[in-house]
């Protein structure tokens, strides 16, 4: 089996690097305290996303023994038998949207990952098929 991955688009993570510059740089300039305040925050907030995107790749991955999920606090790597695939469907705001759910167990502790369209870069739903497909 080769190995497969999935990350957040480079574009997206690219483009929440430069609205968080371009966020902090308009902040210093800003001459009211309250546009100071509000595109501080929203800078913090690009780049903290931008630094997410960055560190979290990939942010899922396949081999033989299992997958891996990596974070913002390193990765945790899960054998194929330790692991549930679930696609969730859900309708919010009239919009219907998927999410991959991963529960994982190891010995006594679990863990429920769920990664949505931004995380993996593409559609859950054809993540899912591929997990389905490699799972031994």
């Amino acid at each position: 089996m080769t190995p497969t991955n999935w990350s957040p688009q480079s574009g997206a993570v690219g483009t929440a690097w430069a609205g968080g510059v371009v966020a902090l740089a308009l902040a210093v300039l800003a001459e009211e305290n309250t546009g100071r305040l509000i595109l501080g925050l929203a800078a913090a907030l690009l780049l903290f996303l931008a630094l997410y995107g960055t560190i979290a790749r990939p942010r899922l991955a396949t081999d033989d023994t299992g997958l891996a999920v990596r974070g913002l606090t390193g990765r945790r790597h899960w054998p194929w038998h330790d692991v549930t695939v679930r696609l969730v469907h859900s309708r919010r705001l009239g919009r219907d949207s998927q999410s991959l759910e991963l529960d994982c167990r190891s010995g006594e502790d679990e863990h429920l990952v769920v990664l949505t369209r931004l995380d993996l870069g593409t559609d859950p739903v054809e993540v899912a098929d591929v997990l389905h497909a490699l799972r031994p």
